[in-house]
């Protein structure tokens, strides 16, 4: 991409109702307001790549004409999530375009397929144009695993549990571009209903450590800008968000761990002086009310924290897991430490290592909360998927000194 492709991809801004499209580079539309949503194609040698495919079969067949106005085939349509505003329009795209195959990360096949928090109904009740059967992907990859289509090449990367239960974002090293689903979205309201804010504040985290090169994101939802400036601008928001509720769910709130209406009020009031005409990411015209309600339940678990209440070490170790790297995880603990992994034990650095080597490295770990809190000891409440999906609770115990763990408990959770 030259350097005049790249100025004029960066002005690209996609907006309601009107596409936006720049020659062999990004072109985008994005469907009506509420509840825009964005699909992408881009240029490649064999034809155009497709990132999601809108909410409904309407949204993406109007996308379909701005697609056909270059002339072009397509030749790939990948998908970020499970989301029912990011798929729902997939039959219209196979159907417009039955040679180009449908392709997602295991998990978020696995997520559409399984729907286990039924959204797919829910959708249908909410509007009767999203189709009565969702179009599932032609070809799965392994996650986290480089893909190449369309004559293109994108590194990959899954996230579980934020914005969605898993998400999977395309990362193009050429251009720097990164296509991030929900994860990084620009002004607008989020959905916050799924009550895991604190896993999406860490999905941001590992999102920024893996791709420190990223120049420019397209979100799912509002227009494309800086990967740094849409990180941290989600990441503020989320944060933002939780702090304006917890007081709310304290205990000797007015109406204890429940937000009373009068609390409602204000936390809506504050968010809309902090972010004036953000719309909202779904047609639901209650969206910040429910949001307000999912992150109050997961903060009035019993000592709700996020990553940034974590221990240096502790947090350390999280990071070290999330982001596959063996020798950083060794090093958060003391050269003489102890872990002890549901009975079984490990001594010293080199053991604990084989042990994360063989049972650790390539998993996903969320924590959900911290259940005990005291100088130099943490025990958390976490989500552990080994190979990054599925997963099972557990507490892990931290004992520390200074910058390095001295010992680690992991039981699972009753």
């Amino acid at each position: 991409m030259n350097a005049t492709m790249r100025r004029t991809l960066a002005a690209c801004v996609i907006v309601a109702v009107t596409g936006c499209s720049t020659p062999d580079a990004t072109g985008g539309f994005a469907s009506p307001n509420p509840g825009s949503v964005n699909t992408y194609w881009i240029q490649g040698p064999e034809g155009l790549v497709v990132i999601d495919t809108l909410r409904t079969p309407g949204d993406a067949r109007e996308a379909v004409a701005e697609i056909k106005k270059t002339g072009e085939p397509v030749a790939a349509i990948l998908l970020t999530h499970s989301h029912p505003d990011h798929v729902g329009g997939a039959g219209a795209f196979d159907a417009a375009y039955p040679e180009a195959l449908i392709y997602a990360s295991k998990a978020t096949d696995a997520a559409m397929r399984e729907d286990k928090r039924g959204f797919y109904p829910l959708a249908r009740s909410a509007n009767a144009d999203f189709p009565a059967q969702v179009t599932y992907a032609d070809r799965t990859f392994d996650d986290n695993a480089p893909l190449r289509v369309g004559g293109l090449s994108f590194e990959t990367a899954t996230f579980a549990h934020g914005e969605s239960d898993t998400a999977t974002v395309y990362y193009r090293p050429d251009t720097g571009d990164l296509y991030a689903g929900d994860l990084a979205t620009a002004k607008v309201t989020p959905a916050l209903l799924e009550g895991t804010s604190c896993g999406w504040l860490q999905a941001l985290d590992q999102l920024d450590r893996r791709f420190p090169r990223a120049g420019t994101i397209h979100p799912g939802h509002g227009a494309a800008g800086p990967a740094r400036a849409l990180i941290d601008g989600q990441r503020t928001y989320l944060r933002r968000f939780r702090d304006l509720v917890r007081p709310a769910t304290a205990p000797d709130s007015p109406e204890g761990r429940t937000v009373a209406p009068g609390e409602q009020k204000s936390i809506i009031e504050e968010l809309e002086r902090a972010y004036p005409g953000h719309p909202p990411v779904a047609d639901l015209p209650t969206i910040v009310q429910e949001n307000i309600k999912a992150v109050a339940r997961e903060l009035s678990a019993e000592n709700p924290a996020c990553a940034d209440g974590l221990l240096a070490p502790v947090r350390a170790y999280v990071s070290a897991v999330n982001d596959g790297n063996l020798d950083a995880l060794a090093q958060t603990f003391a050269p003489e430490a102890e872990l002890v992994d549901v009975g079984r034990r490990f001594a010293g650095r080199p053991a604990i290592r084989a042990w994360a080597q063989a049972e650790v490295i390539g998993g996903r770990l969320t924590v959900t909360r911290i259940a005990e809190n005291r100088p130099g000891y943490q025990r958390l409440l976490v989500r552990f998927a080994p190979g990054g999906q599925g997963g099972f609770a557990a507490y892990y115990a931290f004992t520390v000194n200074g910058s390095s763990i001295t010992k680690a408990e992991l039981t699972y959770a009753d």
